[in-house]
């Protein structure tokens, strides 16, 4: 009966040990769901990583530029870039202090040598004038008055004298009237240097009331924004400055190693930044006698040979120096923007290039014509002189972080 019990029991004993086959299926599931979604994951993060990496850190890359190549190209035998400066500029100043009463001109006038520009306050210089004036007129009363007073002792004097010289009185009046017409012309010639010494101040004082009005020192267009009635000024308050438009050039920095390229009156082309598609004739006037050792450069000035008004100081310029001067054909023809094949891609469908701008990009649709040594004729994009990224990779985006590859 016991035998039959244990063996019973035993039958239902569960056998922790003994393999499950719904456990093992549910096991082989989850393991294969897991090997899935890693495998997905794994997929995912290869392709989304360029753009994870680009968005997290700066993407580095290598630049080039926008070039202007001008038709005259094959004569040109180096360009160097630089600013229109003006020769004759000047600051103009009060002599005196003073209150603006009177402003005449502004910002972009055009004036002549000994135009009046500013008139100061000038009462109180007119009331020291007058003053001076007066003492004047009183010195000149109280010489007037001695000058008289020495005649009449003069005149006494001669009489007495003829009267001594007769015998018929004695020497004593005429020694009295002798010694006074002495102190008479002293204080006729006090007078007269009192005369003399106000006459100086009405001079000096004079020249301070005419110092109220100021001139124009040179021909000259004001380039900046003169002082407005009511200004105080003192010595060496710059009121206006004024330049001399007619003695404009472009001051450019040449290597050292290249100066000997620049040739004195050399023939020259000259762009500016503002007027991509203009030019004009240059020639090279002066070169600086002495050379800027921490840059080794030599700054060449260039003048304009058919200068316009539209050529202002301050000007950003590119100057091509020339084996020969430019014909007239050549100076008609417009420069070609180029823009380097390296830096165009396609981003749906359209060409673009990528512009650096501090430090960031951006996305920029350009219209290309023909090509053009290994990049294309720009007909619309950027201007020249504009940085663009070289090769731009698949991952780059408007406006994201780069930075400069060192050259």
């Amino acid at each position: 009966m016991s035998d039959r019990l244990d063996s019973d029991l035993a039958s239902l004993r569960i056998e922790r040990n003994a393999p499950s086959s719904s456990s093992s299926g549910r096991v082989l599931v989850w393991l294969g769901g897991v090997a899935v979604v890693a495998t997905l994951g794994f997929a995912g993060w290869r392709a989304a990583a360029p753009a994870v990496q680009a968005s997290l850190f700066n993407t580095e890359v290598s630049v080039t530029e926008v070039a202007s190549i001008s038709p005259a190209q094959a004569q040109i035998q180096l360009t160097s870039a630089g600013y229109v400066v003006p020769q004759v500029e000047i600051d103009v100043s009060s002599k005196i202090v003073g209150r603006v009463d009177r402003a005449t001109v502004r910002e972009g006038s055009v004036v002549k040598q000994g135009q009046l520009l500013f008139e100061l306050d000038a009462s109180d210089q007119r009331t020291q004038v007058a003053s001076a004036q007066a003492k004047v007129a009183a010195a000149k009363a109280r010489t007037a008055t001695a000058k008289a007073q020495l005649g009449e002792v003069e005149i006494q004097l001669a009489r007495e004298q003829k009267l001594v010289a007769s015998g018929a009185m004695g020497a004593a009046t005429a020694d009295d009237l002798s010694a006074k017409s002495k102190s008479l012309h002293e204080q006729v010639n006090a007078a007269e240097a009192d005369v003399t010494a106000s006459q100086a101040e009405v001079t000096a004082l004079s020249v301070n009331l005419a110092n109220t009005t100021i001139r124009s020192p040179i021909d000259g267009t004001v380039v900046t924004k003169p002082l407005q009635p009511g200004d105080v000024v003192t010595p060496g308050t710059s009121m206006a400055h004024l330049a001399d438009f007619s003695s404009i050039v472009v001051e450019t920095d040449v290597p050292e190693a290249r100066l000997h390229l620049v040739k004195a009156k050399g023939p020259c082309e000259i762009v500016l930044d503002a007027y991509p598609d203009k030019r004009w004739r240059g020639e090279v006037v002066e070169t600086s006698p002495q050379l800027n050792r921490a840059k080794a450069t030599a700054t060449v000035k260039v003048r304009f040979l058919d200068r316009d008004s539209t050529v202002l100081p301050e000007m950003a310029a590119r100057v091509s120096f020339l084996e020969s001067a430019l014909d007239e054909t050549k100076l008609k023809e417009p420069p070609k923007t180029i823009v380097p094949g390296s830096a165009v891609v396609e981003r749906a469908g359209a060409k673009v290039v990528f512009a650096v701008d501090s430090g960031k990009v951006r996305m920029l649709p350009i219209a290309v014509g023909a090509p053009f040594a290994d990049g294309f004729e720009l007909t619309s994009g950027p201007p020249p002189g504009t940085k663009l990224v070289n090769n731009p990779p698949a991952t780059l985006a408007d406006g994201q972080a780069i930075k400069e590859k060192s050259p």
